[in-house]
């Protein structure tokens, strides 16, 4: 079958984009938003689903049927990924500081996938983090469940974000990339996945409006600059990003610095792994979707990574700092400054810390 008679779910590509476009349409309805209840709260593009006795999302040790995921979740508004476990935990502390939520007494942060070991996941407020490890195949297979979480637990209007890291085309490290869309390795703006033997292409789009106002969230006396143009997502580290430095390499450097300069012609200005993917989901679900990422290195003067681990740890909290103060925005409290600059009923740090000496002196 030719690509542009490729079948994209039940029907052809270009009818499903213009329905979209109408915001009209399935299964004969008319005027009914396709990827939208009447409340705001995702509609799914699998009938199987309300068929099931219950939906186990496997990957995040969760199920309809074994939890009460609508009073668990239903008040997510923000849903935040980043590629390791370690790093959304991280980032769960810091967007709890940064809003000010308070957990119970005698309570604290929870893995609440710890026992599927794969993903973490981390629940502050209306803010849901999570971990989705390296690579188109791992953030894909946390996205239909995360997508579907959201269904159960009839959240309106979420709000999705991927913050990771990437290599700059033309951007020093240090500094943040917005992407606007997302290509793949042969600059084609789309997932390409085979399903029943037949190739579905979905359109790989990002919410522009949501990048513009993360952009204007940067401030004049922050450390890094704010870039807004294409990501090139590949499927590989080494010989999909044309580096020198993987077990194999057939080309020379001059042909990999004339395809960088080439991609960055067409305003392609990072390199990672997920975006095309992450991109194409939620564009798929009607989800608004952001990728903020903060480069390790200007892949335009080499290939590894030799700046140290605390700069590289410093850098990236910036893509935290920037999607935090949306979230601050989105909520109606003051962006610039967090709402608790001292860990959860403690109010004096130092107090605190000599009265455990204190008590500790006396076991």
């Amino acid at each position: 079958m030719p690509c542009h008679e490729i079948e994209f779910g039940m029907f052809p590509l270009e009818e499903v984009e213009e329905d979209e476009e109408a915001g009209k349409h399935i299964n004969g309805n008319q005027n009914t938003d396709p990827t939208r209840f009447s409340d705001g709260a995702l509609r799914l593009r699998n009938p199987h689903i309300s068929e099931m006795e219950q939906d186990i999302l496997y990957h995040l040790a969760l199920g309809s049927g074994s939890h009460d995921l609508q009073e668990m979740f239903s008040d997510v508004r923000f849903v935040c990924m980043g590629g390791t476990p370690k790093r959304m935990e991280q980032f769960a502390y810091y967007i709890m500081d940064e809003i000010g939520y308070k957990l119970p007494a005698g309570t604290t942060l929870l893995d609440i996938s710890y026992q599927s070991y794969r993903y973490s996941m981390y629940k502050v407020g209306p803010v849901l983090c999570f971990s989705h490890g390296m690579g188109i195949p791992s953030v894909g297979i946390l996205l239909h469940e995360v997508i579907k979480l959201m269904y159960h637990a009839k959240c309106r209007d979420p709000i999705f974000f991927r913050l990771g890291t990437c290599g700059g085309i033309g951007i020093e490290g240090g500094n943040l990339v917005i992407s606007e869309s997302a290509v793949d390795g042969l600059l084609q703006p789309y997932l390409e996945l085979p399903v029943l033997g037949q190739m579905q292409r979905r359109p790989a789009v990002l919410d522009r409006q949501l990048a513009h106002d993360l952009k204007n969230l940067r401030r004049d006396d922050d450390p890094f600059t704010v870039t807004v143009g294409k990501t090139m997502c590949t499927y590989d580290f080494y010989e999909g990003q044309g580096r020198l430095d993987g077990a194999f390499c057939d080309y020379t450097e001059e042909d990999k610095l004339a395809f960088l300069r080439k991609i960055h012609t067409e305003n392609v200005v990072n390199m990672e792994m997920e975006s095309l993917c992450f991109a194409a989901l939620c564009h798929h679900a009607g989800v608004r979707g952001a990728v903020v990422c903060v480069t390790l290195l200007n892949r335009l003067h080499g290939d590894q990574v030799s700046t140290p681990k605390e700069v590289l740890n410093k850098w990236q909290e910036y893509p935290q700092m920037l999607v935090a103060r949306y979230i601050k925005k989105a909520m109606g409290l003051p962006v610039t400054v967090p709402q608790r600059s001292h860990p959860q009923v403690v109010k004096c740090p130092r107090q605190a810390q000599m009265v455990r000496q204190q008590s500790a002196s006396f076991e």
